[in-house]
């Protein structure tokens, strides 16, 4: 999910909040749960986004499924869904866990190869990456994708390193179609 810029200020509103009141394991914990119900539940997607069912309504189902959340979770909720913000619940979700990857001095990289990568080799392409971003952790997810045929690529944020084969052969296809 896209994160907007209204999503962005209410997590940081919410981390600033979580820290200063000492609950920030259990509000990123609780904000960990808010993601993963958004994401393998599409009828929680719709009932969010739905302008047929009234925010007292919306209030009252969101402190049924996480009534066991951290007060500070709960007081954050129902202050967006009573502002007509409980849509973008799921994007502070997601916003949060950035900010808070980031306070932390964590990069989340993706590594996409087409078949899985030898300790030696991943470890190699590994360390190329940390020397771009010294004095930061990175949190590797690894994705095998066949389509590639070959080699990697690394995504970190913005940034995107194709060294596979699959682009390889498509530079080549242009450079003589030209």
């Amino acid at each position: 999910m896209k994160s907007s810029k209204a999503s962005i200020r209410y997590a940081q509103a919410l981390l600033d909040l979580a820290i200063e009141r000492n609950s920030l394991d259990a509000v990123t914990r609780d904000m960990a749960y808010l993601t993963t119900v958004n994401n393998e539940n599409r009828e929680f997607q719709l009932f969010l986004g739905s302008p047929v069912i009234k925010s007292d309504k919306k209030v009252t189902v969101l402190n049924e499924i996480f009534g066991e959340f951290d007060e500070i979770s709960k007081g954050f909720i129902t202050l967006i869904a009573k502002n007509s913000r409980e849509a973008i619940l799921p994007a502070i979700a997601e916003s949060f866990g950035e900010l808070l990857n980031q306070k932390n001095g964590i990069v989340p990289i993706t590594l996409t190869s087409a078949v899985k990568l030898d300790e030696a080799v991943k470890k190699q392409i590994l360390d190329k990456v940390q020397a771009t971003i010294s004095g930061k952790t990175l949190n590797v997810t690894e994705v095998i994708d066949p389509s590639l045929i070959g080699g990697f690529v690394v995504r970190m944020g913005d940034i995107q390193i194709d060294a596979s084969v699959a682009s390889k052969l498509g530079q080549l296809k242009q450079r003589l179609t030209r």
